[in-house]
């Protein structure tokens, strides 16, 4: 598809918006899952919170997440190109890149302080997400809203984590 096709507001072709919605999913929750493998066993022996949740938990919490991102992409790339359109894509991908990069900061570099520091950055980028989707797709941004919540979660277990082995 060319640019000016895209300007004009004519629709993605459905085999091109699939790609663009679901293919930088995926390669995030790809690069996630290889960054996330080496670490478990070291996860494993950090002092958790009591609320830290066993350890099934995470990979289905993650896959109905994962494809909720999906499903956002694929409605936000069907709405007619415009400027809120583009600032709320570029919100969507890069919490993309921030979702990845913490599993890389926190487990690949086993470091829960720079996890925290993504974390951060991911809880800011995915509110405003939320507040862009909001205002061209209503669906999308209530579809944003349990991803939210597991970040604040994540940022919780991160904290209490970094405040075990900063007190222990």
């Amino acid at each position: 598809m060319d640019d000016a096709k895209a300007l004009s507001g004519e629709p993605m072709r459905p085999i091109l918006r699939l790609a663009a919605s679901a293919g930088p999913v995926i390669a995030a929750w790809a690069i996630a899952g290889l960054a996330t493998a080496p670490g478990t066993e070291w996860y494993r022996t950090l002092e958790q919170p009591s609320f830290a949740p066993p350890g099934w938990v995470f990979a289905p919490v993650w896959t109905v997440l994962y494809l909720a991102m999906i499903v956002v992409a694929w409605r936000l790339l069907g709405l007619p190109p415009s400027r809120a359109r583009t600032g709320a894509l570029a919100l969507f991908y890069g919490q993309l890149v921030l979702n990845a990069f913490w599993s890389v900061a926190f487990f690949t570099f086993q470091s829960p302080v720079a996890g925290l520091v993504v974390l951060t950055a991911l809880t800011a980028c995915v509110l405003a997400a939320i507040y862009a989707f909001a205002q061209l797709d209503r669906a999308s941004s209530l579809l944003f809203t349990p991803y939210a919540a597991w970040v604040a979660f994540a940022s919780a277990l991160n904290l209490g984590i970094v405040v075990l082995a900063l007190s222990g």
